[in-house]
């Protein structure tokens, strides 16, 4: 990985609704479609993101977008992150760990203490992420109780 290719990754806040994040969103659901059989947009609505103490991100590589990521309130104190994404022909540049970041950083600035996520058992590349990023493994909460293809992860922030 060269440094002139991480100077080149932005991330900003956009709207969910937007046309760059309508795309990843689809090209995301159609990943997980094809690893799960299931494309996770019933956990998911960009309008959860729309409220205040949430957020979309999207990860520019030369003016293109590239990822996506939320930050969708759970309860006081916590949010939970969401659509993380990278299209495959950006992957392994760092825009993933771009993306994390920029929702911790947004989640201390709105002063959550923790974050939460889950991820499937058949994306180890999440995992090493957000393990990386000092996510620890937790019990699975909510509608991810009972589902034996599903990690949740926590982090204390701060």
């Amino acid at each position: 990985m060269s440094m002139v290719g991480v100077a080149e990754i932005s991330v900003t806040v956009e709207d969910p609704h937007s046309d760059a994040a309508a795309r990843l969103i689809r090209n995301l659901s159609a990943e997980l479609g094809e690893r799960y059989g299931d494309d996770g947009s019933g956990a998911f609505s960009p309008d959860d993101v729309r409220v205040p103490g949430g957020a979309f991100v999207i990860a520019w590589l030369d003016d293109q977008p590239v990822g996506c990521g939320a930050l969708r309130p759970l309860e006081r104190g916590v949010a939970e992150v969401k659509r993380m994404f990278v299209e495959k022909d950006a992957r392994r540049q760092g825009v993933a760990k771009k993306v994390l970041e920029k929702i911790e950083t947004i989640a201390c600035v709105l002063g959550y203490r923790t974050l939460r996520l889950e991820t499937g058992i058949l994306q180890p590349e999440a995992i090493g992420l957000y393990e990386s990023a000092g996510f620890r493994r937790v019990r699975c909460y909510g509608r991810y109780v009972d589902n034996p293809l599903n990690v949740c992860y926590e982090k204390r922030l701060g």
